[in-house]
């Protein structure tokens, strides 16, 4: 399907997307509609025949459970919803833990790597061949940008790609500035990916804006778009026509002239990269046959070296174990990776994501600096998060609101969605005797009660109860 230029809908720039001239499509965060309506943006812009492709965020197909039956639903359902012809999302696990390494669930809030190994193709090719018999359109994933790289990977990111598509058929969202990314952070080659992954069998491109720190490139969404990135987006544009183009952006909004200057500049390097007519080699031709290395034998499973995490650990589970499919040729859909692939892949993403989140040692192999930088990353954007989904908080807390969630991030890892973890900041607050100011601690804790809901008495509890005897004995 053709879609063409496009950009990304956020309720923010709502009436800028509405306004822009030349938008042929938008796409929009699934997580963020209602399963049973749409904003008036949205409907509109549909109205007016603009298409409107839902992106997910937090399947975590590349994590080592089978996917959530309940999030696939709500996928399927917003694509009907919104009449999409393909849902997209990433490559990506956001969550460890749990049943399969005996220990607490682990949120990462954030879209982390997956090992480029064969035992973390196996699960995800089969996660995947699961999302596509849940959904009602075909399904497109993302390549992630990555502040850290995982040691002794057997596959290139190309290579990856190519096996994932060659066994499962899903098609490819490429991003050209989570690959310049990757470029600047990890030291990978952008065109040798592209020469490598099978650009056939791309859905459409996302364009997207970010920032180098310190030798960092952090791929923020707030930025404009740099030259390197439309680099990025020329190389890609010289070996295929891709489908569609879509620009991204998620905060610091600019105003719309700039917006439609960036979309101006992405259909500028489109039409400057494209081949002269007839010189386009054909896809799939010899120059980018790829040979991908074979996987080794399965090995036995092995014992799970044990995995350092929080307390109150989850009941272990088991499934029933099957043979692991060879690569030789795409195995079928009924197949299961063996428990032994699921289980290795659990116990390394726990151990990341724990480090990652709750403090404990850096895994073997990993650059404990690099380390750092991405768990810093990823308790800033939590702080980001749940001062947007929870506006009241910096506004009672001030100037102090930063730091004193970084202070809670960095000893609690967030266990479930960003509203809840905006509720356990501010109980975590209230029971360590803050805010000083007695005005904002009356108002952290009628916040609290009344988002909190019913939940077990507790020393926050106790200490809205006493509050609010103080207040009616005056």
């Amino acid at each position: 399907m053709e879609l063409g230029i496009g950009i990304g809908w956020r309720p923010e720039i709502a009436h800028e997307v509405e306004a822009l001239a030349g938008i042929d499509w938008v796409e929009a965060v699934a997580e963020n509609l209602c399963a049973d309506h749409l904003p008036d943006s949205l409907v509109r812009l549909r109205e007016r025949g603009v298409t409107v492709v839902p992106h997910g965020v937090a399947l975590g197909l590349g994590g080592a459970d089978r996917p959530d039956p309940g999030r696939l639903a709500a996928l399927a359902a917003r694509a009907e919803l919104l009449g999409a012809p393909l849902v997209t999302e990433h490559i990506a696990f956001v969550r460890a833990g749990g049943p399969l390494t005996a220990s607490p669930g682990l949120e990462a809030g954030h879209l982390l790597p997956v090992p480029r190994t064969w035992d973390a193709l196996d699960v995800l090719c089969e996660n995947v061949r699961i999302a596509q018999d849940s959904l009602p359109v075909p399904l497109a994933l993302e390549n992630i940008a990555a502040l850290i790289t995982w040691p002794d990977e057997e596959l290139t990111e190309g290579q990856f790609l190519a096996e994932l598509v060659e066994r499962t058929g899903v098609r490819l969202l490429i991003d050209v500035a989570n690959l310049h990314t990757n470029h600047v952070n990890l030291g990978q080659d952008p065109a040798k990916a592209l020469d490598e992954l099978p650009v056939e069998a791309i859905a459409y491109v996302h364009v997207a804006g970010g920032v180098e720190k310190n030798g960092v490139w952090h791929d923020t969404h707030a930025h404009p778009v740099t030259a390197p990135v439309l680099e990025v987006l020329a190389e890609l544009r010289s070996r295929v026509d891709p489908p569609g183009v879509l620009l991204e952006r998620d905060d610091a909004f600019p105003p719309a002239r700039e917006l439609a200057g960036e979309l101006d500049a992405i259909r500028a390097t489109l039409r400057k990269a494209a081949p002269p007519a007839g010189s386009q080699a054909p896809v799939g031709s010899p120059a980018r046959t790829v040979t991908v290395p074979a996987a080794p034998a399965p090995a036995p499973p092995a014992p799970a070296p044990p995995v350092s995490a929080p307390p109150a650990p989850a009941p272990s589970v088991s499934e029933p174990s099957v043979s692991a499919p060879t690569v030789s040729a795409p195995p079928a859909p009924a197949l299961s990776v063996s428990d032994a692939a699921r289980d290795r892949t659990a116990v390394a993403q726990t151990a990341l994501l724990s480090a990652l989140v709750a403090g404990t040692p850096a895994p073997a192999d990993f650059d404990p600096a690099r380390l750092r930088v991405q768990s810093r990353s990823l308790a800033a954007k939590r702080a980001d998060v749940v001062a947007k989904v929870a506006p009241e908080l910096p506004e009672i807390l001030g100037d102090g609101y930063r730091a004193a969630f970084l202070a809670y991030a960095g000893g609690r890892p967030m266990s479930g969605g960003y509203r809840r973890d905006a509720l356990d900041f501010a109980e975590h607050v209230l029971i360590a005797g803050g805010p000083a100011d007695p005005v904002a601690r009356r108002e952290l804790t009628y916040w609290w009660r009344d988002r909190s809901g019913s939940r077990p008495p507790g020393r926050a509890t106790r200490l809205i109860r006493a509050a609010r005897a103080a207040l009616v004995g005056r």
